[in-house]
C-alpha cells in the first residue's frame, strides 16, 4: 500500500501474534488508524460496522476472525456460522470461511488457512492488474464508483491494480470518482488511495455520471464487485447498475474487475443475490447530524445487481473474460447452495 506518497509495510487487514490488525476505514482520510482485535466477536462487529469493507477484505478478515477463534479455543463451528451473519452479500466472506474451514479438515490449522487465503488475494490481485492494464490506454477518461482499491482487498486491489500497473507503465490518464452515497466510499477512500498512489482525479456526485457520459467525458467505466451469479450478473454497491446502462446508452465500455472468488457459482442468476439493506440513519445523518426532517424515514438498500447484458467484461486473475466465458468456466466447478452461501 502506498501511504503518504511512499510504500509502507502496511495492509488493510493481517494476524500479529494472536491479534487481528485493521486499517479502520471509518477514520479515513483524516486519520490512519490501525485498530487491535481480539476475538471472533471483535472481528464479526467490525465487518458489521464497516470498520473493514470490500469483499475481499471481509473474506481475509473472516479467516483471520477464524484463526483468532482457534486461538481462544472458541468453537469454530459456531465462529463460523457468527461471522456468516456479518454481511449478506459479499461472496468472498463465504467462499473464504468455507476455504478456512476445509483447511482445517484437511489437517492444517485455521491460521494456515487464513494466511494462504491473504497471500492468494494479493497475487490474484497482482494478477488482475496485469491483466487490466492494457485496457487503459494514454489520456483516458476512466469512471469508477464505490472502492475497490487496496483497502477493499488484503492489498493492492482490484479497480485499483490496473491503475497502478497502467501508471507504472508510464501512462498518463484521469480518473472520475464517484462520491457514492451515502457512505462516500469513493470520494472518502477512493480519492484517499488515488492521491497516495499521485493518479490524477476528481470527486463528482454520483447523479454526474449521466452528463460526463453524455459529453462523452468517459473513456472507461472500471468497477468492483461484490458478488458475481454464474451468468455474470454482478451486485455492486448501490449506484453502479444506473452506470452500467448509461454506459451502454453512450457506447462506452463497462468492466468490473473482480477475483474469481467473488463468484458465486449456487447463484444462477442475479435474482439469487441477496441484496443487503443497512440502517437508515446511514442515509437520515452525515457524522451523526441529522439531515432530514424528523420523522422522515429511508430504505438504504446497500448494492444493486447489474445484468450482464450491460457488462462488457470481467477483470480477473485468469484474465479478461466476457460474460459468456463465465458462464462457460460454470461447469465443472463445485458449486455452494444458496442456503449455505447467504446465511
Amino acid at each position: 500500500m502506498i501511504v503518504d506518497g511512499s510504500p509502507r509495510e502496511l495492509k488493510t487487514v493481517w494476524l500479529e501474534d494472536d491479534v487481528v490488525k485493521m486499517i479502520d476505514q471509518r477514520a479515513l482520510p483524516h486519520d490512519l488508524r490501525v485498530l487491535e482485535l481480539r476475538d471472533v466477536e471483535d472481528v464479526a462487529r467490525a465487518i458489521e460496522t464497516m470498520t473493514i469493507r470490500g469483499a475481499p477484505a471481509i473474506g481475509a478478515a473472516a479467516a483471520y476472525g477464524l484463526a483468532l477463534a482457534e486461538a481462544r479455543g472458541t468453537d469454530l463451528r459456531r465462529a463460523a456460522d457468527r461471522l456468516r451473519r456479518t454481511r449478506p452479500t459479499g461472496q468472498d466472506l463465504f467462499s473464504a470461511i468455507d476455504r478456512v474451514m476445509r483447511a482445517v479438515e484437511g489437517g492444517s490449522s485455521a491460521r494456515e488457512g487464513a494466511e494462504a487465503l491473504a497471500r492468494e488475494d494479493e497475487e490474484r490481485c497482482r494478477a488482475i492488474g496485469r491483466h487490466g492494464k492494457r485496457l487503459i490506454k494514454e489520456g483516458m477518461r476512466i469512471l469508477t464508483h464505490c472502492n475497490a482499491g487496496a483497502l477493499a482487498t488484503v492489498d493492492v486491489g482490484t479497480v485499483m491494480a490496473p491503475l497502478r500497473a497502467a501508471r507504472d507503465a508510464g501512462r498518463e490518464f484521469f480518473v472520475y470518482v464517484s462520491e457514492t452515497r451515502p457512505r462516500l466510499q469513493g470520494a472518502r477512500l477512493t480519492a484517499w488511495e488515488l492521491g497516495q498512489e499521485g493518479i490524477d482525479h476528481a470527486v463528482v456526485v454520483d447523479g454526474a455520471a449521466g452528463l460526463l457520459l453524455q459529453r462523452g467525458d468517459v473513456d472507461l467505466v472500471l468497477v468492483g464487485a461484490d458478488r458475481i451469479a454464474a451468468n455474470g450478473d454482478t451486485a455492486n454497491k448501490i449506484g453502479t447498475y444506473p452506470k452500467a446502462v448509461l454506459a451502454k446508452a453512450h457506447g462506452v465500455p463497462f468492466y468490473v474487475a473482480a477475483p474469481m472468488t467473488t463468484v458465486d457459482w449456487g447463484a444462477r442468476n442475479g435474482r439469487a443475490i441477496p441484496i443487503e439493506e443497512r440502517p437508515e440513519e446511514e442515509i437520515l445523518e452525515v457524522d451523526g447530524v441529522r439531515i432530514a426532517p424528523k420523522g422522515t424515514r429511508a430504505r438504504n438498500f446497500a448494492f444493486d445487481v447489474t445484468p450482464a447484458r450491460f457488462i462488457t467484461g470481467f477483470i480477473t486473475e485468469l484474465g479478461i473474460l466476457k460474460p459468456a466465458d463465465l458462464r462457460k468456466r460454470r461447469r465443472g466447478t463445485p458449486r455452494r447452495t444458496r442456503a449455505r452461501t447467504s446465511k
